[in-house]
């Protein structure tokens, strides 16, 4: 019987558990997994290529796309509380995800409104800050700082207010992923850097080029 007892505590707490462990996957926003290819990102948001901006090439590809969601009735997509989302990608793989929620949307909500409402989706969040007011504030740093973040061994989630706007967002990354991508870009820096004298030698060689073929252009054309 005590064996019995048990095992059903067991089973109750289970059940109880799960729907916070599922609320705590931290692996996705709405239908975007991090580690999706750029052409399923592309897909899901209904754009193209052309639509996609390389940041750098060397060492690795980084690119990044903006997706302002439709509102259309009927739709998985609603604009009603965002307004922008910024897709990053690293050798084709989405990376981070910082997304601006509508000011309309979010008029009137507090610090502490914004963290119920994803603490509801994710789960308790496993750090919260005081939000600090500029206005009040001498010494306020304009560099975003969470408000709050909910994160695990290989996601975060990052709440900020942004400095100039006001508008909520969300700075959502695979740590992974992340890290690889800022390495890579760091280097990318560094290559430019190296580079930058012999491209100025090209451009100027260039240019002289073109202004002597227009000069002799001219010698032929030019008349008293």
């Amino acid at each position: 019987m005590k064996t019995m007892r048990c095992s059903i505590l067991c089973f109750v707490v289970l059940l109880l558990a799960a729907p916070l462990l599922r609320g705590q996957d931290l692996s996705k926003y709405r239908h975007f997994t991090f580690g999706m290819s750029l052409s399923r990102v592309l897909e899901r948001t209904d754009q193209k290529m052309a639509d996609v901006k390389v940041i750098h090439g060397r060492p690795a590809l980084v690119q990044e796309l903006n997706w302002w969601p439709p509102n259309l009735i009927g739709t998985s997509f609603r604009s009603d509380t965002v307004e922008q989302i910024l897709f990053s990608f690293y050798d084709a793989q989405l990376y981070k995800i910082f997304v601006t929620y509508d000011r309309t949307s979010t008029e009137g909500l507090t610090a502490e409104d914004m963290v119920k409402s994803i603490s509801a989706k994710y789960g308790p969040a496993t750090s919260v800050k005081p939000e600090v007011n500029p206005a009040t504030n001498e010494r306020y740093d304009m560099k975003q700082k969470p408000i709050a973040t909910w994160e695990d061994s290989q996601y975060s989630f990052n709440l900020v207010r942004s400095s100039s706007s006001g508008s909520f967002q969300l700075v959502i990354y695979s740590k992974r992923l992340k890290a690889e991508a800022e390495v890579a870009l760091a280097e990318a820096v560094k290559l430019e850097k190296q580079e930058e004298p012999q491209r100025e030698a090209e451009r100027q060689k260039e240019q002289t080029g073109d202004l002597e073929a227009t000069r002799q252009k001219n010698q032929k054309n030019f008349h008293l």
